[in-house]
């Protein structure tokens, strides 16, 4: 699902490569490239919405100062890590096997991961997301649902631009638990 590898994309370090390719793609018009990408709509109209002004106010900023908030929010600040198990284990030797274990998962799924980024980072999580099919997807999200929940939280705290892209991918694994 497209819808995923988007919000893969908008969560990663926004380079110059990343920028123009998402100015291409909105062409003045992020609404429509977003529910184009959503073709199954798997997120709803309010969502689409949200998206869409993100990428708005995105494109709208100097790529320095888009880039220096990137890194001082996910970077330099814990507790807006977008490494997971950050969250659960912080630097404890326990996180290793966890890490390991979650790159096996994606292997076992054909999917070869980044190795110059470990398989909890989000928009690596999102990446693999977007090649299960709806259902799948959400039961994955529903396991990391709590994390997400908190990174939410943690950044609706500092009144961060991001915070509602997470509450859209959190949403999603509730809504697997919903229908369990």
């Amino acid at each position: 699902m497209r819808i995923f590898k988007l919000l893969s994309v908008l969560l990663d370090y926004p380079g110059d490569g990343m920028l123009e390719a998402v100015r291409e793609l909105a062409a003045g018009n992020p609404l429509a490239m977003i529910t184009s990408t959503d073709g199954t709509n798997v997120l709803d109209q309010a969502e689409h919405r949200v998206l869409a002004d993100f990428i708005t106010t995105m494109l709208a900023r100097d790529t320095t100062e888009i880039q220096a908030e990137y890194v001082q929010t996910f970077d330099l600040t814990a507790e807006h890590s977008l490494h997971l198990t950050h969250h659960i284990f912080g630097e404890e030797k326990t996180r290793g096997p966890a890490l390991i274990d979650l790159g096996e998962f994606y292997r076992s799924y054909g999917l070869k991961a980044d190795e110059k980024e470990l398989p909890d980072f989000l928009p690596v999580i999102l990446e693999f997301v977007s090649t299960l099919d709806l259902d799948e997807a959400r039961v994955f999200l529903a396991d990391v649902a709590k994390v997400l929940k908190v990174l939410a939280e943690n950044l609706e705290k500092s009144a961060s631009a991001y915070a509602p892209l997470v509450r859209i991918i959190e949403k999603q694994g509730s809504l697997a638990r919903l229908a369990a």
